[in-house]
Parts: C-alpha cells; sequence; structure tokens
C-alpha cells in the first residue's frame, strides 16, 4: 500500500514539473511573438512528450501569401538619387529662366525709362558726396542739393558742347587730311609691293558710289532713325535729371519707402545691406571717373605732342569711353591711332599706340588698384561678360551699366551671407576681420542669442522654479 502511494506521488509530481515546463514555453513564445525574436522555451517544447497536445498549430508562411507575382515598388523610389537630384534642380532652373525672360520683356518695353533711372542712379552716386560736404559746410538741404545739381550738369552741358565745337572747329583739316590719306594710300597700293592696278581701285570706288545710290532710301531711313534716336536721347537724359535731382534731395525717404515692400523676417538684413551697396557704387563711380580722367589727360597730351588733329576731342572721347571696363580703353585707342594712322602716316600711329599701351598699363597696374583698391573686386572674366551682355541687351548704356551691377550684387550677396552666418542659431566660429555686427542690428549684448545654450539653460530653470520665480517668492 504505501508503494503504491509513493508511486502515485511521484506521478502527480512529474505531472505537475510538465505542467510548469509547458506553461513556462508558453508564456516565453508568447513574449517573443510580441517582440519579433525566437522563443526562449522552443527547446523546453522540444524535449516534452511527442503525444502532448498541442494548444496552437502555426500556418505556413506560404498559405499567408497571396497568389500571384510580387507587388512592384513605388517608381520613385527605383530612380536613382542624383537623377532626382537632377531633376529637382532643373525644373527650378526652368522656372527661373522663365521669369528671367519675362522680367526682360518687361524691361525691353521700358527700357528708356530703366536706363535713365541707371544713369540717374550712376549721377546720383557721383554728386551725393558733393551734397554730404555742403550739408557739412551748413548749406540747408534743398540749397546743398541745388547747387550740386546745376554745378553738375552744366558741368556735363560745358562738357559736351566743347567736345562739339571742337569737332566742328577741326571738321575741315580732319576732312581733308583723311582725303590725302586715301590718296597716298591708293599711291601705295598702285606703287608698292601689292602692284595693284589704278582700274581695280576706280572698280572699288564705283562700286560704293553705286552701292549708295541705290540704297538711298535705306540711308535716309537710317537718318530719321538717328532723328529719333536723338530725341529719345533728350527724352531720357530728362528723366535722369529728374532722377538725380529727387535722389539727391530724398534719396534716404525713398530707401526707407522701399523697405516696405521687403518682407519683415528680410528687412534689417536689407537695411544694413543698403548702406554697403551705396558706398560700393560711390567708390566705384568716383574711382572710374578718376581713372577716366587722368587717362584722358595723359593720352590727350601725348596726341597733342605728336600733332594728331583733334587731340582735345579725341582726350574726351577717352574719357566718356573709360566708363566701359576693358572694352571701352579698347575702342578708344584704336580710335586715336586710327586717325593718326589717316592724318600723320604710320609712324605717327605707332607712337600713339606705344602712347595708349603706357598709359593703360600704368592704368591697369597702379591706379586701378590704387584708386578703386577692393572695392569693386570682380574678376576680368565677369567684366568682360557683363560688359557683352550688357551691350546685347541694352547698347552703349546697358556697357556702362553692367559692371556696375555686377559690383552691387557681390556686394550685396556678400554682406547678406555673413549676416545669415552671424545671426543664425548656431553660427560657429566668428569670422576673421571686419563684420557687419558695426552697421546691421543685431541680437543686444545682455540677451542671449535665439537658440544658444545661454537660452536653453535659462529656460530650464525657469521651468525648475515654477511659476513662483516668475511672481516672486511667497514664502520670501
Amino acid at each position: 500500500m504505501s508503494k503504491m502511494t509513493d508511486w502515485l506521488g511521484g506521478v502527480g509530481e512529474r505531472a505537475s514539473r510538465m505542467a510548469e515546463r509547458r506553461r513556462a514555453a508558453a508564456a516565453a513564445a508568447a513574449a517573443a511573438a510580441g517582440a519579433g525574436k525566437p522563443a526562449a522555451g522552443e527547446a523546453a517544447v522540444e524535449d516534452a512528450p511527442q503525444d502532448a497536445p498541442q494548444d496552437v498549430v502555426a500556418e505556413p508562411a506560404a498559405a499567408a501569401r497571396p497568389p500571384g507575382p510580387p507587388p512592384r515598388p513605388a517608381p520613385a523610389s527605383v530612380v536613382p538619387w542624383g537623377v532626382r537630384v537632377a531633376a529637382e534642380v532643373g525644373w527650378r532652373l526652368l522656372v527661373l529662366a522663365g521669369l528671367i525672360y519675362v522680367l526682360m520683356q518687361i524691361i525691353s518695353v521700358v527700357s528708356l525709362v530703366v536706363i535713365a533711372f541707371a544713369v540717374g542712379l550712376l549721377v546720383t552716386a557721383l554728386l551725393q558726396p558733393t551734397v554730404a560736404r555742403l550739408r557739412r559746410w551748413g548749406f540747408s538741404q534743398g540749397l546743398a542739393t541745388a547747387t550740386t545739381f546745376v554745378g553738375g550738369f552744366v558741368a556735363i552741358g560745358l562738357i559736351g558742347w566743347f567736345v562739339v565745337w571742337q569737332i566742328m572747329e577741326n571738321i575741315d583739316d580732319l576732312t581733308d587730311r583723311i582725303q590725302q590719306g586715301i590718296d597716298d594710300a591708293q599711291e601705295w597700293l598702285i606703287d608698292g609691293p601689292f602692284h595693284v592696278q589704278e582700274k581695280q581701285i576706280n572698280n572699288i570706288g564705283n562700286e560704293i558710289s553705286d552701292w549708295l545710290g541705290e540704297n538711298s532710301s535705306e540711308v535716309t531711313s537710317a537718318g530719321l532713325e538717328g532723328v529719333s534716336y536723338v530725341l529719345e536721347f533728350f527724352s531720357g537724359a530728362a528723366i535722369a535729371a529728374f532722377v538725380t535731382l529727387f535722389l539727391l534731395y530724398d534719396g534716404e525717404r525713398i530707401w526707407r519707402w522701399c523697405l516696405n515692400f521687403v518682407p519683415t523676417d528680410a528687412r534689417d538684413a536689407v537695411a544694413g545691406a543698403g548702406p554697403k551697396v551705396w558706398a560700393t557704387l560711390t567708390g566705384y563711380v568716383r574711382g572710374t571717373v578718376l581713372v577716366a580722367f587722368i587717362d584722358a589727360v595723359f593720352i590727350g597730351i601725348g596726341i597733342f605732342i605728336l600733332d594728331v588733329p583733334m587731340a582735345v576731342p579725341l582726350a574726351v572721347l577717352i574719357f566718356l569711353f573709360a566708363f566701359v571696363p576693358l572694352v571701352g580703353a579698347l575702342v578708344s585707342g584704336a580710335l586715336a591711332v586710327v586717325v593718326a594712322f589717316v592724318t600723320n602716316g604710320l609712324v605717327t600711329a605707332l607712337l600713339v599706340l606705344g602712347v595708349v599701351l603706357l598709359v593703360q598699363q600704368i592704368e591697369g597696374h597702379v591706379l586701378q588698384p590704387f584708386i578703386l583698391g577692393r572695392m569693386v573686386r570682380v574678376h576680368p572674366l565677369a567684366v568682360v561678360l557683363s560688359v557683352a551682355i550688357g551691350t546685347l541687351v541694352a547698347g552703349i548704356p546697358g556697357a556702362v551699366v553692367a559692371v556696375p551691377l555686377i559690383a552691387v550684387l557681390n556686394t550685396a550677396v556678400g554682406y547678406l551671407k555673413a549676416y545669415h552666418r552671424e545671426h543664425a542659431a548656431d553660427p560657429g566660429p566668428p569670422p576673421y576681420g571686419s563684420t557687419v555686427l558695426e552697421i546691421s542690428p543685431a541680437t543686444p549684448t545682455d540677451a542671449p542669442a535665439p537658440g544658444s545654450d545661454a537660452e536653453t539653460a535659462e529656460a530650464a530653470a525657469a521651468t525648475r522654479q515654477g511659476p513662483e520665480a516668475k511672481s516672486g517668492d511667497p514664502k520670501g
């Protein structure tokens, strides 16, 4: 009887241990199913008797899949990353190109007003320091503006009158010398190494006369177009004069009014960039005028010493052409050399060429670096391309305005980038040298910068202290 009792007790203990193992295996399987990992008690289940009842029977994985081919990925996920970036950049460039094209069409319609405003802005940049100097001497704003405006335009008018007067005074002498030069060239072609026949030269002259006779209507229409250009010139000059007058008198208030059209978030940056841009434009115009004056004086003296006719008008033309960088000096120097060759011969032309090259070398290596300095830091390639584009778009006025526009854009972009770095949440190491903080709105020194560690620490301290820290400690 006692053996039966011991056997039944052993069976009960084994059954209890088996039940515990089953419960532990089920709990481990449930935990593994929730965590997505293999169950730790799978070995215990395998050790269980094969005839033990199974509560859960797993279905095969293949039965859960729907019949048919596997689903295809989204098209956007198949396109390579580089192609997607190129496409994003491409359509944005197309939008910008369309915007620039529309703006160019609008500007071409009102080109006279745009060019007149640009010329007035350049003249204002030239005359504004004089207004400021008169103001420091005690002149009122109106009197200083009127004095500078009248004196500046009278000087410009006198220069134009002097050029025309010199041309009219020397036109007869120049015509005679040109005719003599043509005759000498004909004799050289006939008696020189080329041995051109006189009949061929006469045929060339007859063909030119016939062409002028057959195209007289085109020549007449070109003359009428020249009259219309003269009318447009005086209309643009009047608009430029009014622009200059109002900018000299009330330029600061006009600038503040223009800032109202700038978004509020960018207004401080644009307001700080304005003085920098104006300083660049003023320095460029005044430096260019000084360099052009020195070129005109020295080249004019050289032409006068070499007895080239119309030395003074040629010097004035050299002064005016100097406002077109690189290209203007080339054209004006070539004009002086051609006049010297036609009137005084090859030797004088070579001497004039030497004078022009010498003065231009001194200008490029001494005058411009010393006078302009770093005011206008534009690469020569950018200068040539901007002059070419400005000439294609708006002719000679476009060539004059192109380089100042590039210089102004360069200054504005550089300032805005520096402003953004100094006012960013994590600006990084401070820039070397002078910064924009002296002339632009900045964060007060007694307040932490937005997003800085000091501001984060203050916010955390205020949160820990609770509302009592703001209204005062009631226990104190």
